[in-house]
């Protein structure tokens, strides 16, 4: 298990004491607005808060005859409140409450969520630079294509992520609406003036339109940002299992003291951590999925979509924090074997270069047709083990014709791929690209805790 997993803070925002502790927030407010229209007697609302303690249990135990969760709740209410209950609740519905107490506990997951991609970024960034200059081979369908630096690839997820969290904010800033509309949304007994100060009040944003419900295109597209960011999460460890492969073995996952990798075989060491990042983002997807199925409800509310969401939205915001912190673990502890990655680049016996040999031969004046013949006939001749593959170039008449020995040298050079690297962290990590990364200048800070 990683050091900093972090369910208990992410499972404390789904828990019914927290729940039922935005419940009575959102009906005081509504009752303090109240108060100041002189509908309420003053002071009643901090009356009520010092009067009453959530009870979780006795609200389980009032549900379990009324079957109605918000009405054990308002029955618990009362209970200790006394005559002043009767304030509570005036005009609302059920949604009205839970709706909006389930924004307030989104727009927290989302916050923590985001802070994870924070510090996500942050060591991404940090190993960018650190592995800049570290040549291996890029891959396409999984064979050796050209020359790329192990930087290169950490900066490609860096970005990737930000994109995310972007994506992340529209979705926070999307769910962030509360509605206290009444029954069918028409403000048939309380004014929309109540609604605008009781969200200002909340920090959220009145929805601007509503029926019984707040819409649930709002809900699907957080879950959909989750799926996607999970999706990228399996992408990085996907490419943490491939490159761990015995027959690459460039990257490996960190493998601590007293750890077992298998009841069978003692030697073994596998990538665990980055496999159990793999299953978990498979759930986030399905998730996503249900989500969408509760857009389309009977006229302006049905009930099915609330048994899905208890399910659903605890579950996808707790395993997305999950795998960002243990996705954040595996890569700073990551251990990155450059040897191996220089040996791998040069298993072809360079074929990773023929590009640059046929570029080179178009730019000398050569036909392209027949200078990728003749490229791919010495490049053939080399994978049946021939011979070398510089050598043989270097040995074809016709492209001896157009290139020097020094020339077909100078296509051999694996640094000549990166010559644009900086100019790329640049547009990637902004003009800070320096090796010193103590405070990432570069980037403002997103957190919002």
């Amino acid at each position: 298990m990683i050091e900093r997993y972090t369910l208990p803070r992410m499972a404390a925002v789904w828990a019914p004491r927290r729940k039922f502790e935005r419940w009575l927030d959102i009906e005081l407010a509504v009752c303090e607005v109240l108060e100041q229209r002189g509908q309420v007697p003053k002071g009643t609302a901090r009356k009520i808060r010092r009067k009453v303690t959530i009870d979780p249990d006795r609200i389980a135990a009032i549900e379990a005859t009324v079957k109605h969760d918000v009405i054990a709740f308002l029955e618990s209410i009362s209970e200790q409140a006394g005559p002043d209950a009767r304030y509570l609740h005036a005009g609302l519905t059920s949604s009205d409450i839970v709706d909006t107490a389930l924004a307030l506990q989104m727009v927290e997951a989302v916050d923590y969520i985001l802070g994870d991609i924070d510090e996500l970024l942050d060591v991404l960034r940090e190993m960018a630079f650190r592995y800049r200059d570290t040549l291996m081979v890029g891959r396409s369908h999984g064979v050796h294509g050209e020359p790329i630096s192990f930087g290169w690839k950490l900066a490609v997820w860096y970005q990737e992520f930000e994109r995310h969290a972007i994506r992340l904010r529209a979705a926070r800033r999307d769910i962030a609406v509360g509605k206290l509309s009444g029954a069918m949304g028409t403000f048939a007994h309380l004014p929309p003036v109540v609604e605008r100060r009781v969200c200002h009040m909340l920090g959220l944003r009145p929805a601007p339109i509503s029926t019984q419900i707040v819409q649930r295109d709002r809900h699907a597209a957080l879950l959909s940002a989750l799926a996607l960011l999970a999706s990228s999460i399996e992408k990085v460890a996907t490419e943490i299992r491939h490159l761990q492969r015995t027959e690459v073995l460039e990257v490996e996952e960190q493998f601590t003291e007293g750890q077992k990798g298998s009841s069978a075989m003692p030697h073994k060491r596998n990538p665990v951590a980055s496999e159990n990042l793999c299953g978990l983002a498979r759930v986030v997807r399905a998730n996503s999925l249900a989500a969408m199925e509760n857009i389309a409800l009977w006229h302006e509310r049905d009930i099915s979509h609330s048994s899905v969401e208890r399910i659903v939205l605890p579950d996808s915001t707790i395993v997305v924090d999950y795998m960002l912190t243990r996705l954040t673990t595996i890569v700073k502890t990551l251990h990155v074997y450059a040897e191996r990655m220089l040996t791998n680049l040069h298993l072809t016996g360079g074929l990773i270069f023929s590009q640059r040999v046929l570029l080179a031969l178009v730019g000398k004046g050569a036909d392209r047709k027949s200078a990728y013949e003749a490229v791919q006939r010495q490049a053939m001749a080399a994978w049946k083990r021939q011979g070398d593959f510089q050598s043989l170039i270097s040995k074809d008449p016709y492209i001896r014709r157009f290139l020097s020995q020094q020339e077909i040298a100078a296509c051999f050079d694996p640094k000549a791929y990166l010559r644009y690297q900086p100019h790329v962290f640049q547009r990637v990590f902004g003009r800070s690209t320096s090796r010193t990364m103590g405070k990432h200048h570069a980037r403002p800070s997103r957190r919002r805790r």
